[in-house]
């Protein structure tokens, strides 16, 4: 809508996620997955549970029943690290699931500062400006929330479609789910959905009292029952390189290879880069995109790229 203010996502609330409903579920939900034949036990006649017994899966994971069934239902206070190993192993999760358990668990056992540490939002240095400045491809910069913090004109002109949507900052979650323009955009919606949800899963996990991205989980359950279904299977996954198929309005359908790339010495910003293959289409396409850009008004705005407005306090220097 028009004239909404501006939020980042990060920033402090007092409202803890409830870690224990999430613990559950995705316990729940990855044991349910999870047939006897897949990890070498006999089925053995009728079954009135989906999945695994839970007994099946503490003797897997080496526990007792009791200390699993406590695990399952949400309380991971004071579990070390080798039952959460164990676990793992147990219900055959891979590297971006045990990474959420992990976090799950970290969050369970988190303390007051530890928590108030985690909620605090990510800084933009104004050098990654520069650098995005300087790159000939796509490239932008995301929070956890998936909003814009900051872009180079290509990428800007790449996602017209997002910034045309009057939320700011441009957030894509929000524009797979709420917009209209949406499934034209993102030539493969289904996947393109099915990984928003699970990169907010898991950001959710790595920093469960960022009010910011609690705010939009909420706001995208309330309104999209698309979003909903996709959020109650609890699948979390990394997005570190892949492909996307956008059909942008004004040079068509581009058919992209990008490499994701998190900032060490900037915990919870991402770098997005996008490359084609020279001398394919969607080269020829992005060639033509860079010169519209370059006389549209689709081009980053300095209260937009948020160099100064991410987790800034004007009382401190950066």
């Amino acid at each position: 809508m028009p004239g909404t203010p501006t939020t980042f996502c990060g920033g402090r609330t007092v409202d803890d996620v409830d870690n224990r409903a999430e613990v559950r579920d995705f316990l729940t939900s990855r044991r349910e997955r999870l047939s006897p034949d897949q990890v070498g036990l006999d089925a053995g006649g009728t079954r009135r549970v989906k999945g695994l017994r839970r007994g099946e899966v503490a003797v897997l994971a080496g526990v007792s029943v009791e200390y699993f069934t406590r695990l399952e239902r949400g309380n991971l206070t004071g579990v070390s690290e080798a039952v959460l190993d164990a676990l793992s192993r147990a219900l055959r999760l891979d590297e971006a699931e045990r990474t959420h358990l992990f976090d799950l668990a970290r969050a369970a056992n988190a303390t007051g500062s530890a928590r108030r540490k985690a909620a605090t939002p990510p800084r933009l240095r104004p050098g990654i400006q520069r650098v995005l400045d300087g790159m000939s491809w796509p490239a932008w910069v995301r929070n956890g929330c998936a909003d814009f913090i900051a872009s180079n004109h290509l990428a800007r002109a790449l996602y017209s479609p997002v910034f045309d949507d009057p939320y700011r900052p441009a957030n894509t979650a929000r524009f797979a789910f709420l917009n209209p323009h949406a499934r034209a955009f993102y030539v493969d919606w289904d996947q393109t959905a099915n990984d928003v949800v699970a990169a907010l899963h898991a950001e959710a996990g790595r920093n469960p009292y960022d009010k910011g991205l609690t705010d939009l989980i909420g706001e995208l359950s309330t309104r999209s029952e698309d979003f909903r279904t996709r959020w109650a299977k609890h699948n979390v996954h990394f997005h570190r390189s892949g492909h996307k198929r956008l059909h942008h309005p004004v040079v068509g359908t581009l058919d992209l290879s990008y490499e994701a790339m998190e900032f060490p010495t900037e915990p919870g910003l991402t770098l997005l880069v996008y490359t084609a293959e020279p001398g394919t289409p969607t080269a020829d396409a992005l060639t033509l995109l860079a010169s519209w850009a370059a006389t549209s008004a689709h081009r980053p705005q300095p209260q937009e790229t948020a160099v100064a407005a991410v987790g800034r306090d004007d009382s401190e220097d950066t």
